[in-house]
């Protein structure tokens, strides 16, 4: 079976995609280690005083903050890979030689979105299911060692258990996972039909989904009658679906979720009446909008570097630098202001603006 001319890579191809991933693997390699060496010293008081092991320093600190700062930092690399090889090609003449041989701008471009789509894949999946288990981990160690704290408690806590049950906890605390002053309404069409008070409910972390009530009266109206139970000494074992995690949230929590986690977490808490799923939603779609990030800085990169002329080089690289610091800067930005526009346009607002600047380089670029 013969392929398409599309897929077939000529040397051409070959010597673009080697030379673009050769440069953004070996610089992204080299700011990885100068990042763990300055946080190194400066936190290495921290881990003497802590009496962090050396292994856990290495495995489940440093190893997952490599790939964090990896992915973190791969937009930029991108654009500065594109510019420094794609002038040293203008500089050295090769880009003209490759026109003056037939090749197209628009040829042209093909290895670096085939290398920009290597990337966009890669970037995609570590940021989806790679990262968060080992961020988790992070977590873990500076909980341990650097004093981070979790959320260990909540206040004033309501949520749908159910379309048609509605749950109430004044104070929840982590320590012996009870929350006090608990409440349970059920309806059925609209009408009330139970309603439980319980003075403490205790979760078991053994048994997701059981707790159990001390204190208890349960109240059910059928009809014009009102039947009671309760008791004051004989615990209530129940099941409800809902855990601790749903409410006791700490700050970057939702960068230890896989994007399939992201999205089933998003749903529950919609349903249950949560509005707190802001900055779970716009780390689930800047996921997704960081792995273009690569091919429209892609675009903007050769455009901007293709053409020769005196000290091009480090010209490019400036305009490059300033344009993908904008650019992580801007994203920044957008994220922050999420709650005063709808989520998704807030994470894809950077890509959007910076396609248009892609465009219009394109075009001006020299063919």
């Amino acid at each position: 079976m013969k392929w398409p001319n599309i897929f077939k890579l000529q040397k051409l191809d070959k010597y673009i995609i080697k030379k673009f991933l050769g440069t953004y693997f070996f610089s992204l390699l080299l700011i990885i280690i100068v990042i763990i060496v300055f946080d190194y010293n400066e936190k290495i008081d921290k881990f003497v005083s802590s009496n962090a092991p050396m292994n856990e320093i290495v495995f489940d600190y440093y190893a997952n903050l490599a790939p964090y700062y990896a992915n973190t930092f791969s937009a930029l690399f991108v654009f500065i890979s594109v510019i420094y090889f794609t002038s040293k090609l203008a500089s050295n003449s090769e880009i003209i030689a490759i026109f003056s041989a037939g090749v197209s701008f628009r040829r042209l471009m093909r290895p670096y979105m085939i290398a920009a789509g290597i990337i966009s894949v890669l970037t995609y999946i570590m940021s989806a299911f790679i990262i968060p288990s080992g961020t988790a981990t992070m977590l873990e160690f500076e909980q341990k060692y650097n004093k981070k704290k979790k959320v260990e408690s909540a206040n004033d806590i309501q949520l749908k258990v159910d379309d048609n049950t509605i749950a109430f906890i004044e104070r929840y605390e982590s320590r012996n996972n009870t929350g006090w002053r608990f409440m349970l309404d059920k309806f059925e069409d609209k009408k009330l039909v139970s309603h439980m008070e319980a003075r403490t409910i205790t979760y078991h972390p053994d048994k997701p989904g059981l707790w159990t009530a001390r204190h208890w009266k349960i109240r059910e109206f059928q009809n014009d009658r009102e039947i009671i139970r309760e008791s004051r000494r004989e615990p209530l074992d129940t099941l409800l679906q809902i855990e601790p995690g749903d409410f006791l949230i700490s700050d970057g929590e939702q960068e230890t979720m896989t994007t399939p986690e992201l999205s089933e977490y998003i749903d529950k808490q919609k349903k249950r009446g949560f509005a707190n799923t802001s900055s779970f939603e716009i780390e689930y779609h800047k996921r997704i909008a960081m792995s273009f990030a690569a091919f429209i800085l892609t675009i903007i990169g050769v455009s901007l570097s293709s053409r020769k002329s005196k000290g091009s080089m480090g010209l490019s690289l400036g305009i490059g630098l300033a344009l993908s610091f904008s650019y992580i800067l801007f994203q920044g930005i957008s994220s922050a202001f999420a709650d005063q526009m709808p989520i998704a346009l807030a994470a894809w607002l950077p890509n959007i603006i910076y396609s248009v600047i892609a465009i219009v380089l394109y075009i001006k670029a020299p063919k």
